[in-house]
């Protein structure tokens, strides 16, 4: 098999958009789970503003992810976690999740990064950054994100709840609990650069 590559995407990966969305949504079938609903815009414009992170076997997808900001970037979600069936078991979440977390933490190194899933996979992989287990209280309370699961199926159970708890479970990183960590792997300088140009993104 070609080499996987991993890289920070941008508007020359926007091709692949359909075919993420098309994954996403099957993904979320065989799973029987919710993923937040995102446009071929939305996704077009992760890329196009150093929010993204792709997976390439050649010229096809082999994986995807993005980052979003919330309660005026004190909170950071990398989100979308999605990897094409014909690529499974080859270690590429793990390099996807490794690349976003640390494009997240360079980019808002102050900010808090969370996670709602339902997938054990996300979860160890999610501990083995520093993430730990929290309540809903501790995540963001930004409207913005919280609409982001009207499209899940289990929406229901969130509303029932009061936003309690749902089939989710969160997670938190908080840099303020982890002065002098190394982050996992060290960014190209083309994209350091790139973030320097988007920093008010």
């Amino acid at each position: 098999m070609e080499e996987i590559k991993v890289m920070v995407a941008d508007a020359s990966h926007e091709k692949y958009v359909d075919t993420i969305l098309e994954t996403i949504t099957a993904a979320a079938k065989v799973r029987g789970t919710g993923i937040a609903k995102r446009t071929h815009e939305y996704l077009a414009t992760k890329m196009k503003e150093t929010k993204a992170v792709i997976a390439l076997c050649g010229d096809r997808l082999a994986g995807f992810s993005y980052i979003e900001t919330w309660g005026n970037k004190h909170y950071v979600t990398t989100s979308g976690l999605i990897v094409h069936p014909d690529f499974r078991g080859l270690g590429v979440s793990k390099r996807i999740k490794d690349m976003t977390f640390t494009l997240a933490r360079t980019r808002w190194p102050k900010a808090k990064i969370f996670s709602l899933t339902s997938g054990s996979a996300v979860m160890r992989m999610n501990t083995q950054l520093g993430y730990i287990p929290v309540t809903f209280a501790d995540l963001t309370d930004d409207e913005a994100f919280w609409r982001g699961c009207d499209g899940c199926v289990n929406v229901d159970v969130l509303k029932r709840t009061d936003r309690r708890y749902c089939i989710c479970t969160g997670m938190l990183y908080d840099p303020d609990e982890h002065h002098g960590d190394t982050l996992p792997i060290e960014l190209p300088d083309d994209v350091k650069e790139r973030i320097k140009n988007t920093e008010n993104q």
